[in-house]
């Protein structure tokens, strides 16, 4: 039977006079009804306890579902003998206690994939006994908004997260039709005097209605816009003949109605003749998809870093992500090809150089085979005899392998070696990835606690090497992992009292000061760190939501006391112990002991790249590391374009749009950084660019800013009711006594 469903996008419809249909395919195909596969259909599961005729629970009058208890990462996967291209989307009916599912649908031919789907992006609400039936529309795909397209798709995979998956499903057809009910989704006021609506189906705006107190509000115009990537979403942009001011705004259309508390205005100004350059690098990701990935988000520089590139060879193409993966070899991608396509694509680079002594000897040796080593706490889904290298309590696996059974020696002579041959040469280069910890992350290779003595010595080491081979790149180092190594080693504090109870980071400044006078030139060009919120906001419900958005002040303000267990028990030698104050910590420290030295965040990330807040904490970030100069930061580590973290991107830099190359100076009478982040953007005093971001989930913020020209702009959006989508359209500001930002939205206005 096909259903009604009520759904958030459209491709097409016909003009009927209460529902559009969304046409594919001319008929259902059947993948699982009853007992078994549907004709065509293969079995390509893996690692999964999988019955096809499992009676103990069922939907309707089936008889049977399939049963599936999958291992960590493990899937139901099945493939048809042939390709389903033409087809609406997918629906199933599925019962469990809300399963930690992943759906994608792939190609063998091509090895296409769509995006990932989490289950919980479709429902929420699945529950163990009863069945929950499910449609995902290949038009909008859960969780992105995305569509399937077109491809020679013959493949469908229910993969389980990290800790396996237990649950019923039945009756999965692929529908070749999806009806949609037109509906008015939202209407919220936006700017000065712009009603943004969103629809779904064939909806008539002409008869809706706004007042602002009772009084009507005339409508002048309207604009209608789909995103490219996204076009069965539209929004209606409502200009209006008045501006808003405090007052009870209701949209009304029909039977539908929509009403906000418009709040009293904050007051602020915009000053573009006081700025500060912004260095466009901040704007930065690690190991971007795509040259269009690139171009649709503006990204300006692309890092190649991460656990793997630790032991990266780039004489044989291998690679070992060390305890992120089993500690197994495999194929590694070319950093010089992918140096020559980011850079196609107009990007800058960052590169990593391995600097440890070992990098993998070849695509399939693993350190902790279960022949040799049989009780260890977890083993590869897709390998069972290479293991975690942990035992059961947690504790590392003894003796410890000799590092040849799965790496090949490496030193300084072969780094320069490999980077003087290269095509394709790094904007930066970093000098390996986390190596303080390596005794953790890489345990296989490199057992040993490192101390200052030895990374510093690697540093300097490699340094010398890199500079040798590239006279004219950048190096940035020591790409320390977090907070708590900014000030130690994995020796612990032993180390400080060894080194006159100095803190590591300012320690490894003075002596790379020191190393520039006995090489003649600089070794070290950025200081560079990761940074991590400190903050446990895994929770995700509506206190960690707010303290996720909270904690950006970190990077910034010293009257912030950090809300984790910096804010406690510091563990350093730092003035103002408990407040992290990054960005101005670390550039006290560069000016104290290595000036002229610029800040890079190689490794950053907003805690939640799927949730809203994950997006508003991005927004809020870029506009930080612009007004306190940062120098370098790339995204940890590749937000999908456009889940929120990739609109906050694509809001500053995507498709040719620009913040400004300055920074300007924004004055607010009552600043609630909890709330609200207010940035401009300016280019030598002239075309003033706003981002303003409101983090209150319930409110819209309204602003008075003086100093903002009146005229055209062209503004971009997303969050609030009208959700996770490139929004845009172009203006007229006749105000900027009355700016309206709704809850939960980030919004981007440049001055044409």
């Amino acid at each position: 039977m096909l259903s009604t469903f009520k759904l958030l996008r459209f491709a097409a419809y016909t003009a009927l006079a209460t529902f559009g249909v969304v046409r594919a395919a001319t008929e259902d195909l059947s993948i699982y009804t009853d007992s078994a596969l549907a004709q065509g259909w293969e079995n390509w599961s893996w690692s999964s306890d999988i019955n096809f005729a499992a009676s103990d629970l069922f939907s309707g009058a089936s008889g049977s579902s399939v049963s599936v208890n999958s291992s960590a990462y493990a899937a139901l996967s099945v493939k048809l003998e042939g390709t389903f291209p033409d087809y609406a989307g997918l629906r199933f009916d599925i019962a469990g206690a809300q399963p930690d599912l992943t759906i994608f649908v792939q190609s063998t031919v091509d090895s296409g994939q769509s995006p990932s789907i989490p289950l919980s992006a479709i429902s929420k609400t699945v529950t163990d006994g009863t069945f929950s039936s499910l449609l995902i529309d290949f038009n909008a795909l859960p969780g992105t908004g995305g569509q399937l397209g077109n491809g020679t798709w013959d493949r469908l995979t229910f993969q389980a997260g990290g800790n396996g998956a237990l649950y019923h499903i039945d009756n999965i057809v692929l529908v070749s039709a999806i009806f949609i009910t037109p509906e008015f989704l939202s209407a919220e006021p936006i700017t000065n005097n712009v009603v943004a609506v969103t629809t779904v189906g064939d909806v008539d705006l002409v008869d809706v209605k706004v007042t602002l107190d009772g009084k009507v509000m005339k409508v002048t115009n309207r604009t209608t816009f789909s995103p490219v990537d996204t076009p069965s979403k539209t929004i209606t942009y409502l200009s209006l003949a008045t501006s808003f001011k405090q007052g009870t705004l209701v949209i009304a259309s029909g039977n539908t109605t929509f009403t906000h508390t418009l709040p009293a205005v904050q007051y602020g100004s915009i000053v573009q003749q006081v700025s500060v350059p912004i260095n466009p690098h901040i704007y930065g990701v690690n190991f971007p998809t795509s040259a269009s990935y690139i171009q649709h988000l503006g990204v300006p520089i692309s890092r190649w870093g991460g656990n793997a590139v630790t032991a990266y060879n780039p004489f044989g193409g291998f690679t070992n992500a060390g305890n992120d993966w089993y500690f197994e070899n495999r194929v590694s991608d070319s950093a010089d090809d992918w140096l020559g396509w980011v850079h196609a694509a107009g990007s800058a680079s960052m590169l990593t150089v391995p600097a440890l002594d070992w990098v993998s000897k070849d695509a399939s040796s693993y350190s902790y085979p279960k022949s040799v080593y049989p009780d260890q706490k977890a083993y590869d889904p897709y390998n069972a005899d290479a293991g975690n290298g942990l035992f059961p309590n947690g504790s590392y696996v003894t003796p410890v392998p000799h590092p040849t059974n799965a790496y090949t020696p490496w030193n300084t002579t072969m780094a320069q070696q490999w980077l003087s041959g290269l095509v394709n040469k790094p904007t930066i280069v970093t000098i390996d990835n986390e190596i303080e910890i390596a005794s953790n992350t890489h345990q296989d290779m490199h057992p040993e606690l490192m101390g200052y003595d030895e990374e510093l010595s690697r540093v300097v080491n490699f340094s010398k090497a890199v500079k040798a081979a590239l006279p004219d790149v950048l190096v940035a180092a020591p790409s320390t992992c977090s907070w708590w190594y900014y000030w130690t080693s994995s020796i612990g504090y032993t180390d400080n009292t060894a080194h006159y109870n100095i803190d590591f980071i300012p320690w490894f400044l003075a002596q790379m000061k020191t190393q520039e006078k006995l090489a003649g030139k600089r070794l070290l060009d950025y200081l560079d760190i990761h940074y991590y919120f400190q903050a446990d906001t895994s929770a995700n419900d509506a206190a960690a939501k707010a303290l996720r958005l909270r904690a950006t002040r970190s990077l910034w303000d010293a009257g912030y006391v950090d809300e984790s267990w910096v804010g406690t028990a510091p563990q350093n030698h730092q003035w103002n112990p408990t407040a992290v104050t990054l960005i101005p910590r670390m550039k006290t420290l560069i000016a104290q002991n290595y000036p002229g030295t610029k800040l890079s965040i190689s490794e950053w990330s907003s805690t939640n790249d799927n949730d809203i807040t994950g997006g508003l904490v991005t927004v809020d970030a870029l506009g930080i590391f612009g007004k306190y100069q940062v120098d370098s930061a790339t995204y940890w580590a590749t937000p999908a374009e456009m889940g929120p973290v990739g609109l906050a991107y694509w809001l500053y830099r995507g498709y040719g749009a620009f913040f400004g190359s300055s920074s300007a100076q924004v004055n607010l009478a009552n600043p609630n950084p909890n709330t609200l982040g207010v940035y401009a953007g300016t280019d030598g005093g002239k075309k003033l660019t706003l981002v303003i971001v409101n983090k209150d989930p319930s409110a819209p913020v309204a602003l008075d800013l003086a100093n903002v020209p009146t005229g055209a702009y062209f503004l971009r959006h997303f969050g609030g009711a009208a959700g996770i989508a490139k929004w845009q359209t172009t203006l007229q500001l006749k105000s900027s006594d009355y700016l309206v930002v709704p809850p939960y939205t980030a919004i981007f206005l440049r001055q044409n």
